[in-house]
């Protein structure tokens, strides 16, 4: 509760943007960030997982106009192939989600976008592929996941596919896709140092504090590590913290006087 000090809420679903279709028949998860950010003390709300066919309009001028919610939004794509989307039963085309992500940093200046693909589903060609490996290149998502396809029983695809693609050809497309991602991650996070973040300590590690901006989700995303020597730092405090370094998916910082701002 925001009361006994609570500064974060992750809400999370398979699908948070389907909230409200049970209750109310219709899409409610913009009425519902607007009630939450009505909750004095609060200041970070963060939404995982949004699927792209529901990013509407309505969600994303909420997410504009309202402070509390950060600027990072997960949309699970799984992959970009018109042929390989329409397979996995998905309801969005390619141009589609290359449309969406235009928007997206049209709308929402600054914003982190995270996905996730899956390499070597059933009938995926090189060609498909290599459309993959583009679209990674194109749209530079700030946070990305992979995995090789692994079929599961029950599942649409185990039942509808044969799994026909070799696991080493699945291997390889992974690390090959992974590749391309560490290069654009690499990117990202050099054009960070310099910058003044506002970041929120997770744990202590060692010789280092580690901490997250608004644009890293807990656990999973890149995070930022203080020196100790540093100075003392509390758990689940805020401070201003300059980038000092970056590495491949993390980075380094110092904390500076409260009265310096964050730089956007």
């Amino acid at each position: 509760r925001a009361k006994d000090g609570v500064k974060e809420i992750v809400i999370i679903a398979q699908d948070v943007t389907r909230y409200g279709l049970d209750l109310y028949n219709k899409l409610a998860l913009p009425e519902l960030l607007d009630k939450l950010c009505e909750i004095e003390g609060l200041k970070w709300i963060r939404l995982l997982y949004c699927y792209p066919e529901r990013v509407t309009d309505e969600l994303i001028d909420c997410i504009k106009r309202q402070d509390k919610i950060v600027k990072y939004l997960d949309i699970p794509m799984q992959h970009c192939s018109d042929e390989i989307l329409k397979r996995m039963n998905r309801k969005t085309t390619g141009a589609e989600l290359r449309a969406l992500v235009a928007k997206l940093r049209r709308e929402i200046p600054g914003i982190t976008l995270r996905t996730t693909f899956i390499t070597g589903f059933p009938g995926e060609t090189e060609a498909d592929f290599i459309e993959l490996m583009d679209f990674v290149r194109w749209a530079k998502f700030e946070r990305m996941g992979a995995f090789a396809y692994s079929e599961e029983e029950g599942t649409f695809a185990a039942n509808h596919y044969e799994d026909n693609i070799p696991a080493e050809t699945k291997q390889r497309r992974l690390d090959q896709l992974m590749a391309v991602q560490q290069e654009v991650s690499a990117e990202i996070e050099a054009a960070q140092v310099g910058r003044v973040l506002e970041v929120v300590i997770d744990r202590k590690e060692g010789d280092y504090y580690v901490g997250r901006t608004e644009y890293s989700s807990p656990e999973v995303d890149p995070e930022v590590l203080i020196p100790v020597s540093d100075g003392m730092l509390r758990v689940g405090t805020f401070y201003q913290v300059e980038i000092t370094d970056s590495s491949e998916f993390d980075l380094y910082g110092k904390r500076v006087k409260k009265s310096k701002r964050a730089t956007q």
